[in-house]
Parts: structure tokens; C-alpha cells; sequence
């Protein structure tokens, strides 16, 4: 007796035995046996899910002598001879082979008004239906529509939107869905233990994801490893016969990632080379694996779902999961999928493999953001932060933006003074400032009070006003501190009055405190308890500190102007800071 391959000896016979489709045979089911049976279907779903497998079992539900049924005998004549498709009133057209209209004509319409043979219904199964000509969809509109009552039609598809409009809107359409690994691994042990094979867990789940939700790629895959194997299949034999990527040289690869070791990613490449593995499915793993971890690190909840962490694995998934933060793992994703497209295109796919595993580890070395504005907050040092870390954190660009944090600005203004170098001349046109949060000036000598301007209440109820006013904003709306308030030059406290001072080039940061300004009033309402009109005064020509003295009606000799940049650079919490973060400082302006 002829061998009969496992995908057609597993065939299922009955809905129950259907895996991974609870949503289209629970509806079939309850449709049968209420009656409500209708004359056109069309199942809808990617290969090998069991879409005409469905078709069949249908057909026998139908025809069955103790149906219509949902759970056919099998062991009467329409069902026996349904199954093996011998069944005269079941007529099965490929599709793909049939296009034409006269073939549509011949098979189908010209048979329409006979009575069935002997069974209940006349079944027309059509197999990749979408493949089907203009012409002949059009032949079947009208049959579809209004069939005769003995007459029911089944089509199967891959690509349901290639169905036109007129065929989908009279048929009930199923969606039939990808099967998970845990699903096909369990089928397949199922079918070993029956078979007498001793498969192994690992091997098992192996081919099961290699299946990518198809259960007949899947059975097919198991067939050829038991020729291959015989009786004793192991993960080896899996890999070696499809060509998969064993789960050790995977975690291999992490491991050696995580411990920022070179020369080991270097010699998992080549050993990958020699064992013959194809690098763009190594990558594709590799990224799997990844964002396996990631869903772990996310919700660990899911180390019970074998479809993320199979039994196996779950050791040595733990362990990598206490190395890897959730950047790095996002990272390394953006890695894995731009070397897949690399690697594919690539005269020497293997170098950009190794160039790929070098910037992975390179990219752990990246220190978060946040984690540096933290030790400048604490004093502490920024030098060091590269290894392996486990934080959650923000994930840090390759070449972040220069810092323009409060935190920052903070530090800047309480970092103790200096004696100011030789004048030298303004710039032609200034800059926009560097610090980005106003900070209270530090106390000054008598008689220097012009530099608050007229009026200024300089008592501790202006000062502490001022102070809660700019605390509030930062608060609540911190971007409007960081955009507006804190590039002002100056900020003035005047009785009911507080004004926004700003340089020449700063118009539009005036334009922002009129639009604002409902808000701002009621904010410093809220903090004074009486009435606080906010206003913006930006200058119209020359510099902010020289009219302030003009303003003033008073005479005396001019402040010499000082290099804030230079002061800037020699400030050690600037130094520390660009020694880490790659960036470069345009200009400073002293904060009133």
C-alpha cells in the first residue's frame, strides 16, 4: 500500500477537529443546526490554514444522511465518498486552472437546474477563486444570487480583495486566521505520539515556528525531518534538514552581545557561515528573539505563553531579560531589521552581518539622557555609564541635541562667579540664548539697582511673587517655560504688573506671551490674590542692557560687556557635560 503523507492522513474530518478556527466553526456549526444555511460562502485566509479542508467538512454537514448536521456520521456513503472526493454532487474547480468563462459554463451554470444524483444539496467548491476571469465572475453573479434551493457554493481564497464587490456582498464571507506555534506544536506531538515518533520539545517548537501559522506547511516540514531522522527527531535534525536556526547559536549571539564581547560575535558569525545557516533568516530570528525579551520585560505575565517563552528557553530567556533594558531591545530591533535588508542585497552578506552584531554592541555603551541630568541634579560624575544595563529609561539618539532641560539651566546659574575677561565687542546680530530657564540674579552691590528697572517692587513680596509665578509655570506647563518664559531676558516685577523683556530678534517669543497671556494673568491672580496684568516689551533697537540704564533718566558710566561664552566653557559642569554629549555651544546669555 501506497504512503500517504501526513498533511492528507491528518486531514480533519469533523469541525471539532479543525485547530485554530473556533470563530468560523462555532458560526457553521450553530448555522446548521438552526436551519439558517446560505447558498454562498466564501473562506478567506492565508495557506494552509484549512480553508478547503473547511469546504469538505461542509459538504458532509450538508449532505450527511442524518444531516443537515454540524457533526457528520462519516461512515455513510456522501460522507465516505466526500472525503475522498469521489462524490458526484460535490464538484470541486480549481480555479487556477479553470478561468475561463466556457469552463464556468460547462461546469457550473449548464448544471444549476439538474437535481442532485442522490445527494441533499449539489456543492460547488471553488478553489482559488480570486484567479478567476472578469468574464466568468460576471457569469456567476446571477447564480450566486439566486441559486436554485438544492445548490450551495463554497469558494476558497488567499486574496479575498481581488473578489469583486458584487461576488463578497451575496456570499457570507469567514476569515480564517494564521494558527499559532503553540497550536501546530501540539498537533504535531500529537501526531508523533500516534506515530511512534519520539520528537523532542525543542525540535517540535522549531518547526512549528518555522511554519509561520500554517499547519499543512507545518505537517509537511515534520514529514520530510521524520525521513530524514527516522524515529528519534531531535532540534539538530530540524535544523540541518529546513535549513532553520537552532535556538542555542541565538542565544549564543545575545550573550555575546550583552557581555559586549567582539571577538565572540566574530566567531558565532562564521561558525553560522560554516553550518550553512542563511544570514537574512539568522537576522529575522535573531530579531524574534528580540522581541520575544521584549514582550517578556513589558509584561512578564506572559513566561506562561509558549508562544513567547517555550518551556525550554525559559531559563535562559530570564537571564537575558535581567541584561537588556527596554531601549537597548528597541535598539537592537532597529539593528536586526535594517542588517535583514542589508544582508539581502549585499555582494558579502556575511561582513555586514559582523557589522551589524559590532553596532549592537556598540549601541549598548549609550549612556540615557535622562540618567546624565539625573547626576548633574545629584553632583554626581558624568564620566562612565557604558555595559550592560537593565534600566528603563528613555532611549538616548546616537548624537543627542545640546541639553535645554531647567535642570540644566539651574546648575548654570547657581555655578559660582568669575572675574570677567577683557571686553570685547558685541556681536553684530545677537544670537538666541543658549540657557534655557530664568534663574533670580544673584545679590548685588547698592546703587546698582537700574538693573530690575523702574518700578521694580524689590521688596520680598515682588521677589517671592516672581519666584512662585515662574515655579507655577514650570509646573504645570512645562513646555511653555522652556519655549517662552525661560528665553526671556529679563523679568520684571512692578507692583500689578509683570513684564516679559525681550531682545530685539526675540518678536515672536512676544507674540507667544500675548497669546498666552489669559492663562498667565490668571496664574499670577491665582498666586497674588489680586489682579496681575502680564505684558511683553521687546526691544526695538539696541541692546536690552544699555536701554535699560536710558530708561532710567540716569547717567553713569557704561558696564563693560563680558564674554559669557568664554565664562561658560570654564565652567566645570559645562565641561563635564560636553564631555559626554557630543555637542556644541553657539552662544550664552546671562539670565536677570
Amino acid at each position: 500500500m501506497s504512503y500517504t503523507v501526513i498533511a492528507r492522513r491528518w486531514r480533519p474530518q469533523k469541525l471539532d477537529e479543525v485547530v485554530g478556527q473556533r470563530a468560523v466553526t462555532q458560526t457553521l456549526r450553530n448555522a446548521i443546526a438552526s436551519g439558517r444555511i446560505a447558498q454562498a460562502f466564501v473562506f478567506a485566509g492565508p495557506r494552509g490554514v484549512g480553508k478547503t479542508t473547511t469546504a469538505r467538512i461542509l459538504a458532509r454537514m450538508l449532505n450527511c444522511e442524518k444531516g443537515p448536521t454540524p457533526d457528520p456520521c462519516g461512515a455513510c456513503d456522501p460522507c465516505r465518498e466526500i472525503a475522498e472526493g469521489r462524490d458526484m454532487d460535490v464538484l470541486e474547480l480549481d480555479a487556477a486552472t479553470h478561468t475561463g468563462i466556457d469552463n464556468i459554463r460547462d461546469v457550473i451554470i449548464s448544471g444549476l437546474a439538474i437535481l442532485p444524483a442522490r445527494d441533499r444539496y449539489k456543492v460547488f467548491v471553488i478553489d482559488e477563486v480570486h484567479q478567476l476571469s472578469a468574464s466568468s465572475f460576471n457569469a456567476l453573479l446571477k447564480s450566486i444570487e439566486e441559486p436554485p434551493p438544492h445548490v450551495a457554493f463554497i469558494m476558497a481564497t488567499t486574496a479575498p480583495d481581488k473578489i469583486p464587490d458584487t461576488i463578497v456582498s451575496r456570499s457570507q464571507v469567514f476569515e480564517f486566521k494564521t494558527i499559532s506555534s503553540r497550536l501546530i506544536g501540539e498537533q504535531l506531538s500529537k501526531i508523533a505520539n500516534a506515530d511512534g515518533i519520539d520528537a523532542s520539545p525543542e525540535a517540535v517548537a522549531l518547526i512549528a515556528r518555522s511554519a509561520e501559522g500554517s499547519m499543512r506547511d507545518a505537517e509537511t516540514a515534520f514529514d520530510q525531518v521524520i525521513a530524514f531522522a527516522g524515529n528519534t527527531v531531535a532540534v539538530d535534525d530540524v535544523a540541518t534538514v529546513l535549513g532553520l536556526v537552532g535556538r542555542d547559536l541565538l542565544f549564543d549571539v545575545m550573550t555575546a552581545v550583552a557581555d559586549e564581547n567582539g571577538p565572540a560575535a566574530f566567531e558565532l558569525a562564521g561558525r553560522a557561515v560554516e553550518a550553512g545557516y542563511e544570514l537574512r533568516l539568522l537576522c529575522r530570528e535573531l530579531s524574534r528573539l528580540v522581541r520575544d525579551l521584549l514582550v517578556l520585560s513589558v509584561d512578564p505575565s506572559r513566561f506562561s505563553d509558549r508562544d513567547v517563552a517555550p518551556e525550554a528557553d525559559h531559563e535562559r530567556l530570564r537571564a537575558l531579560a535581567g541584561r537588556f533594558s527596554r531601549e537597548d531591545l528597541l535598539r537592537s530591533f532597529d539593528v536586526l531589521t535594517r542588517a535583514e535588508s542589508e544582508v539581502r542585497v549585499a555582494a558579502e552578506p556575511r561582513y555586514n552581518f559582523e557589522m551589524a552584531l559590532l553596532r549592537w554592541i556598540h549601541l549598548r555603551k549609550l549612556t540615557p539622557l535622562a540618567d546624565l541630568i539625573d547626576r548633574l541634579e545629584s553632583g554626581a560624575p558624568l564620566s562612565g555609564g557604558s555595559g550592560p544595563r537593565a534600566t528603563a529609561g528613555p532611549s538616548p539618539a546616537p548624537r543627542p541635541a545640546p541639553p535645554s532641560s531647567a535642570s540644566v539651566a539651574r546648575k548654570l546659574a547657581s555655578a559660582p562667579a568669575r572675574s570677567a575677561p577683557a571686553p570685547a565687542p558685541p556681536p553684530a546680530r545677537p544670537p538666541a540664548p543658549f540657557t534655557p530657564a530664568p534663574a533670580k540674579a544673584a545679590a548685588r552691590p547698592a546703587g546698582d539697582g537700574p538693573d530690575n528697572g523702574p518700578g521694580t517692587a524689590a521688596g520680598p513680596a515682588g521677589d517671592g511673587l516672581k519666584d512662585a509665578f515662574l515655579a507655577a509655570i514650570e509646573k504645570r506647563r512645562p513646555m511653555v517655560y522652556s519655549t517662552m518664559v525661560a528665553q526671556a531676558q529679563r523679568i520684571d516685577v512692578e507692583g500689578d504688573r509683570i513684564t516679559f523683556r525681550f531682545g530685539p530678534i526675540q518678536t515672536m517669543l512676544g507674540d507667544q506671551v500675548a497669546q498666552q497671556k489669559n492663562w498667565l494673568e490668571e496664574l499670577a491672580a491665582e498666586l497674588a490674590g489680586r489682579r496681575i496684568t502680564v505684558v511683553a516689551d521687546v526691544a526695538k533697537g539696541e541692546p536690552l542692557a544699555a536701554r535699560g540704564r536710558s530708561a532710567m533718566g540716569t547717567a553713569g558710566p557704561a558696564e563693560p560687556v563680558r564674554d559669557l561664552k568664554a565664562e561658560a566653557m570654564k565652567d566645570p559642569v559645562i565641561q563635564s557635560l560636553l564631555d559626554v554629549i557630543p555637542a556644541e555651544v553657539k552662544d550664552v546669555t546671562e539670565l536677570k
